[in-house]
């Protein structure tokens, strides 16, 4: 496995940071496998993987970069900057990092995320990081920034949700639980960021920064002994905001978004679910759930590290009276 031993000064100036370059690489990484990561995804690339197709095959070489850039076992550096971190930048800002890398550079790069030679016209091309751009610049304008607000509101949830769990527990907990199966706190300063079998890293200074994405994936990458990143699929989903309809008598009830939440609950959802679900906030949610606890409707349970709420029998007796 891959883990970083982190220092205290390092700890100490870590922090969650958002980067819209980072959800649109991870976008172009589920466009490229051609794959919903989760229920939730389904529509979006349904919607944008012909177009996503169609732009990569009017130029074979911008393609050729791409499937080059995502390697097998690591993505190319360039392909994945590291944030600053020291306030939130626009994707134009972030994405010029990419533009910036030396062609000679890119292909080296190239070499290390394809595990061997570089081949052609890969290796004599002198525009690649110009190219890797214009696609994530595409993948921003077409099937990202149209939905950025929705997207946002599902990272600063996470955030919200960890940042609550880090007071709660300390650092420990809160990257215990980032993302099972790949990170882990080993305890003594080491944190598991993969399940690779690469040499670890000591990070006794510089900034370590937490990214969530809306994708099921992640990824590490830093900037010298200066900045480190972990990449980390966020708890909330990107999923139909329609939903379920919210029948009349119900929200004349409840009210229209109280009612929309009761109506989700008939499979477990996380808070940060329902607010990706709802675009409601995530202070409403918790004061609807709340409510709706205390009024015996749906009742909450523990799955793993994740507190899960669904209908009590009143709660489901109560939305199917008002379906019929």
């Amino acid at each position: 496995m891959g883990w970083w031993h982190i220092g205290t000064d390092a700890l100490a100036g870590s922090g969650f940071v958002l980067s819209p370059l980072a959800e649109t690489v991870a976008s172009l990484k589920t466009l490229h496998a051609g794959a919903a990561t989760h229920p939730g995804e389904r529509g979006w690339l349904g919607h944008h993987l012909p177009a996503y197709r169609e732009r990569l095959a009017t130029d074979p070489l911008d393609g050729l970069v791409v499937r080059a850039a995502i390697g097998p076992t690591w993505n190319a550096d360039f392909l994945t900057p590291t944030p600053r971190g020291d306030r939130e930048r626009e994707f134009e800002e972030e994405v010029e990092a990419v533009r910036a890398t030396e062609p000679g550079s890119a292909v080296e790069q190239l070499a290390v995320a394809i595990g061997g030679p570089v081949p052609e016209p890969l290796r004599s091309a002198t525009d690649l990081p110009e190219r890797l751009a214009g696609v994530l610049d595409w993948v921003w304008r077409e099937t990202v920034r149209p939905e950025w607000a929705r997207r946002r509101r599902v990272l600063e949830a996470d955030v919200t949700a960890r940042t609550a769990l880090l007071g709660r527990g300390g650092w420990a907990a809160a990257l215990d639980a980032l993302s099972p199966g790949r990170t882990r706190w080993l305890g003594d300063g080491r944190l598991q960021v993969n399940a690779r079998d690469y040499p670890p890293r000591s990070i006794d200074r510089g900034r370590l920064l937490f990214v969530p994405v809306t994708p099921a994936t992640g990824w590490v990458s830093w900037e010298g002994s200066e900045r480190y990143a972990l990449v980390y699929p966020c708890a909330g989903v990107l999923a139909d905001t329609g939903g379920p309809a919210v029948p009349q008598a119900l929200e004349a009830l409840l009210g229209r978004a109280r009612a929309g939440v009761l109506v989700r609950l008939g499979s477990p959802l996380s808070t940060s679910q329902l607010v990706a679900l709802t675009g409601q906030g995530l202070g409403s949610v918790g004061r609807h759930l709340k409510v709706l606890r205390e009024a015996g409707l749906v009742r909450r349970g523990r799955s793993g590290r994740s507190v899960l709420y669904t209908w009590t029998e009143a709660g489901a007796a109560l939305v199917a009276a008002q379906q019929r």
